[in-house]
Parts: C-alpha cells; sequence; structure tokens
C-alpha cells in the first residue's frame, strides 16, 4: 500500500514538474478557440465556442449569440463572471440556455493538448477541443 502511494505520489510530481507556465486563464496558448464538444458525457450538436484573449478574459460564440465575461479565479480554477451576451434569437435557443447554464456552475479547468475539460464537484462536465 505504502508503495503504491509513493508511486502515485512521484508521478504526480512528475507531471507537475512537466507543466508549462500558464497564464492567470490557464491557456498558454491566447490564439486558441476552444469548441465544445459534449456537455454532461452527451454530444453537444450546436456549435459554441470559448477563448481566453488576456488574462481574465473570456470571449466566445454560444449557439445564437457572442458573449464575454471575466475569468475571476486563477488556473486551474474557474469562476465565470456575469456574461454579456447579444440578444438574438436563433432555433437553438434552448442549446445556448443549457450552455450558459451549465458554463456557470463550471468550477475547474484541465488541460491536456488541444483538450479542454471543464468540471464541478457534483460530477458536470464540458468537453472542448481546441481550433487554431
Amino acid at each position: 500500500m505504502k508503495k503504491t502511494l509513493l508511486i502515485t505520489a512521484t508521478f504526480a510530481a512528475l507531471s507537475l514538474m512537466a507543466c508549462k507556465d500558464e497564464t492567470i486563464s490557464g491557456f498558454a496558448d491566447r490564439k486558441a478557440v476552444w469548441k465544445l464538444l459534449e456537455l454532461d458525457r452527451k454530444p453537444f450538436d450546436a456549435d459554441a465556442t470559448i477563448a481566453f484573449p488576456k488574462p481574465g478574459k473570456i470571449v466566445g460564440q454560444a449557439p445564437c449569440n457572442s458573449y464575454s465575461s471575466e475569468q475571476k479565479a486563477p488556473y486551474p480554477w474557474f469562476e465565470i463572471g456575469p456574461i454579456t451576451a447579444t440578444r438574438m434569437t436563433c432555433p437553438a435557443q434552448a442549446e445556448e440556455t443549457r450552455y450558459f447554464n451549465a458554463l456557470t456552475k463550471m468550477r475547474q479547468i484541465e488541460v491536456q493538448g488541444d483538450m479542454m475539460i471543464m468540471s464541478n464537484e457534483a460530477g458536470r462536465q464540458m468537453v472542448f477541443l481546441a481550433q487554431r
């Protein structure tokens, strides 16, 4: 048991040492736009994106509207401020509501290569793929 814990702790420490220096928004590549693939482990069929163009700033395109907000917590934590969005309607309005509701409930971000997973303590998650 102790040997397993030691191996796990050593692996975790080595993984952390290999991490890049991340910005407050959590992403070294400010040019990446992240496209939502899954919401709560189910495919998200509408188009929704999020980007982190500068520390503390969030912008994106929801299924109907463009939006912006602030990232109020340092990486790997996630705390979104109030969302400001344009006010257009479209056939994907229900998906947009689901997207915004889920985004406001996320509390942590994990980035590995071109994949980003947002999650919370209730087990909800959003899976994004980087678009460059």
